[in-house]
């Protein structure tokens, strides 16, 4: 077994934020030096190279790790140390995830509670300030297995990141690219034939628009789809937007940035420790998405898994 080490391991994405992030390592360098933080700084060269980086590093002795980027690095973080615990039998509860958000989304922070402030953040490595996160486990009818810092979806959500992430390996990068993706899913949104269980029991089947799962409450740069979501309660949250008329979908537009989503009369809501999503038709595999990453098709499983994993706060 490796040493136990006490440096924190930083993962940067230099892509992260519209290449933000190179323009802005030195003054971060500068900062982390500043307060005596030890660290290791290595850089992603590729998309899921994060996920390969963090398991090395976990592998190496380091529980302290840190994803310089957007909520895809998050994802990509938290998927290689918790796969590293499934594969090693290391407890999750050993390491610490952190993130210095550079990215074009940021949700996963704004469920934390986490300033949008380098030097703050900075200051939380130092004074080692220290929350913790339900381990969520997303598999698929392939054995693929990932892990949900923040919210996944199927459907409306799913239709958007796949959208995003093709605008993003095209070289584009702005804010505006989640408006483009947010239209062009509108223009051709069709339902899903679904069925859904938690925790054993039928919750949802029938057509729907989109479902969306939360181990935080905020997706796409401020939206809550979820707003009962906690990080640490031990249970996932689900919301199902069921086929309704567009006019009602657009009255309830506002509440997606309000926190009240959960009074829109039309949707269902519900939390479990495990949920299971599956297509009822062959028309109906469509891809999900986590922490908008797209990581299968349905059929899907949500576990919450009884774990925790300690957080930078």
């Amino acid at each position: 077994m490796s040493e136990i080490l006490s440096d924190w391991y930083i993962i940067v994405n230099p892509h992260a934020g519209s290449g933000k992030t190179i323009s802005e390592w030195p003054q971060t360098v500068r900062l982390l030096d500043s307060y005596a933080i030890q660290y290791k700084t290595v850089f992603t060269d590729r998309r899921k190279h994060a996920v390969d980086l963090a398991a090395e590093a976990a592998s190496q002795g380091y529980r302290k790790i840190l994803a310089v980027g957007g909520d895809g690095s998050v994802h990509e973080v938290f998927t290689g140390i918790l796969r590293y615990c499934a594969d090693s039998g290391c407890e999750p509860s050993e390491f610490v995830v952190g993130v210095l958000p550079i990215g074009s989304g940021n949700d996963w922070i704004k469920s934390l509670g986490v300033p949008h402030d380098k030097e703050k953040i900075i200051e939380s490595m130092h004074d080692e300030c220290f929350g913790e996160e339900d381990v969520v486990r997303i598999s698929d009818s392939h054995g693929r297995v990932s892990y949900m810092a923040n919210v996944g979806g199927v459907g409306f959500d799913s239709r958007v990141c796949e959208i995003v992430n093709h605008q993003k390996e095209r070289g584009y990068r702005n804010r505006l690219i989640y408006v483009y993706a947010l239209l062009r899913t509108l223009m051709t949104l069709k339902t899903l034939n679904l069925g859904i269980r938690v925790d054993g029991r039928n919750f949802f089947s029938g057509s729907a628009y989109s479902v969306a799962l939360g181990n935080g409450r905020f997706s796409g740069s401020g939206m809550c789809q979820v707003p009962g979501a906690r990080i640490d309660d031990g249970l996932v949250d689900i919301m199902v937007v069921p086929k309704v008329g567009a006019l009602t979908i657009a009255r309830e537009v506002p509440r997606l940035f309000n926190l009240t989503l959960d009074k829109a009369k039309p949707l269902l809501f519900g939390r479990g420790k495990s949920i299971e999503i599956f297509p009822l038709d062959s028309a109906s595999e469509m891809i999900f998405e986590v922490d908008g990453e797209i990581e299968g098709r349905i059929p899907m499983r949500i576990d919450c898994t009884g774990k925790r994993i300690r957080v930078l706060k």
